[in-house]
């Protein structure tokens, strides 16, 4: 019979000189029965393709017991746990997970993941945020924006509006409590629902009797540039952009915007942060670059591998510098950057900022002065890549090898398998970064996004202007956000390394 074998797993990218053979590793295990009972045929397939994955990349390998080299004394050890353990989620979140990892997800179907990176959903178009009224295990939600060519979009429905509940039903949001119900009442398995509407009455959130519907469509494919022009405050010209996620492939659509800074004038730049969860690691690298410069002997981030791999690794390979091109892959034209070689940047980042946002505003600090407005942002210094059945690749997700892709596992797995770090070594932004300028999202005026009177905003200008006479920046209602339409799903906070895994051989371990 053929077997799994323990740690043969092909690096692919990493290593140089996998091969197939007949001996591939089998894809389902006999369990003995009495005689005259029908043999129980248990798939492993999938338990393998995990076990395997993490046992080389995570990068808190060392610290999990059974994904230890030297956890099985034998094959049959190694079979005989993948197959007690039938239950590949099971498998995954109670005995292959570390503790305090919180962004490790995974779906069994890959090409859901490798869409979510693209910026492309099912999705009805609303960006939303869920915040807690008062006290109470009661939340309200608040239109952030909508997407452009959504079903949102043509509908009764924009910024600032508020909604209390979903097809009559009250939301509710406590992770002790079973009453908590918006994840199954706005990210559940019904693609159309309506909203319960709200407004502010006497300073508190009242339903009102309007309802609006959406209805969620496959292949939604946001902009992530939601908003870029130049606001003329006195003498100073102040080039704006809100930017909702890294996606790879908008480099050169970024580069334009940098284009028309520069061609206007632009010596201020208001980074807005405030909803983008992350993406591409090598598209921060671009942007970091369009604000601070080209100079590509400065490192940006370097990445921080579990010991295994991490030995295996020289500078070469983990250091991430500044670059002075929008590259040339995922569609780009490698084109010279349009950069503002600024000294200092407004950057506003919310409680929604993570990962690749973060990734920017630390790789910058070193180099130019940040001033952050907003509030303390999620906290996500790690790093990670998508994962799929493919020995001889490494199990790296790879556009053109989708092919060899084992047919009988589609899963896709996207552990935690790196930390990152400044130029300066700094990483300890677990618990987020804590903003310069402190100021909350208010819903009772939420504004125009772009508009130079949208609070915050209007606050950045203050702090390049110099002229705080003119506005009170009083919170009446602040959103106090427990989720949102981003921050629901840990995909959707990803600092996507997909340039970051070296090419090398590594040594895995012997079969007992």
């Amino acid at each position: 019979m053929k077997k799994f074998f323990l740690s043969v797993l092909c690096l692919g990218l990493i290593v140089t000189s996998c091969k197939k053979n007949d001996d591939d590793p089998v894809i389902e295990e006999e369990i003995e029965t009495p005689e005259e009972e029908t043999p129980v045929v248990v798939d492993i397939e999938v338990q393998n393709f995990f076990w395997q994955t993490l046992n080389l990349y995570y990068f808190w390998q060392g610290d999990v017991p059974d994904l230890a080299d030297d956890r099985f004394d034998t094959q049959t050890a190694y079979e005989e746990y993948l197959t007690e353990n039938n239950d590949p989620v099971a498998l995954l979140e109670n005995k292959l997970l570390f503790s305090e990892d919180r962004f490790t997800f995974y779906s069994d179907d890959y090409t859901e993941l490798v869409n979510g990176s693209a910026g492309i959903s099912k999705s009805n178009g609303l960006q939303f945020g869920l915040g807690r009224i008062t006290d109470t295990d009661e939340v309200f939600g608040f239109v952030e924006y909508v997407i452009k060519n959504s079903d949102a979009s043509g509908k009764d429905i924009k910024r600032g509006d508020l909604f209390i509940g979903v097809d009559g039903q009250t939301l509710y949001s406590n992770r002790e409590n079973p009453a908590d119900n918006n994840l199954d009442l706005l990210f559940g398995e019904n693609d159309t629902y309506s909203l319960n509407m709200a407004e502010i009455v006497d300073g508190g959130i009242s339903p009102n009797d309007k309802k609006v519907t959406l209805t969620k469509s496959e292949g939604l494919v946001e902009d992530p540039i939601h908003v870029s022009n130049v606001i003329t405050s006195g003498d100073r010209k102040i080039g704006y952009l809100m930017y909702n996620q890294f996606v790879a492939g908008s480099e050169d659509a970024l580069n334009a915007v940098f284009a028309d800074f520069t061609a206007q004038g632009v010596n201020d730049l208001v980074l807005d942060l405030r909803y983008n969860p992350g993406g591409r690691g090598s598209t921060a690298a671009v942007l970091a670059s369009l604000i601070k410069g080209t100079t590509t002997s400065d490192l940006l981030f370097r990445t921080i591998y579990n010991a295994k791999l991490q030995a295996q690794f020289d500078s070469s390979s983990t250091d991430n510098f500044f670059v002075s091109t929008t590259g040339s892959s995922d569609g780009n034209s490698n084109a010279a950057l349009n950069t503002l070689n600024l000294s200092k940047v407004y950057i506003i980042a919310t409680e929604a900022s993570a990962s690749a946002s973060e990734l920017v505003m630390v790789g910058l600090e070193p180099y130019i002065n940040v001033v952050h407005i907003g509030g303390t942002t999620v906290g996500k210094n790690q790093g990670s890549v998508l994962f799929v059945d493919d020995p001889e690749g490494g199990n790296v997700y790879a556009a053109d090898r989708v092919d060899n892709i084992n047919p009988n596992v589609q899963w896709g797995l996207q552990p935690i398998i790196s930390r990152v770090e400044n130029s300066a070594g700094f990483s300890d932004y677990v618990d987020g970064l804590v903003p310069d300028i402190e100021l909350p999202e208010d819903i009772t005026d939420l504004g125009v996004l772009g508009n130079a009177n949208e609070p915050l905003l209007a606050r950045a200008i203050q702090e390049i202007t110099g002229n705080g006479a003119k506005r009170n920046f009083e919170v009446l209602i602040p959103a106090n956000v427990v989720s949102s339409s981003k921050l629901y799903n840990p995909r959707n906070t990803t600092l996507l390394l997909n340039n970051s895994i070296p090419i090398g051989k590594i040594p895995v371990a012997e079969k007992k």
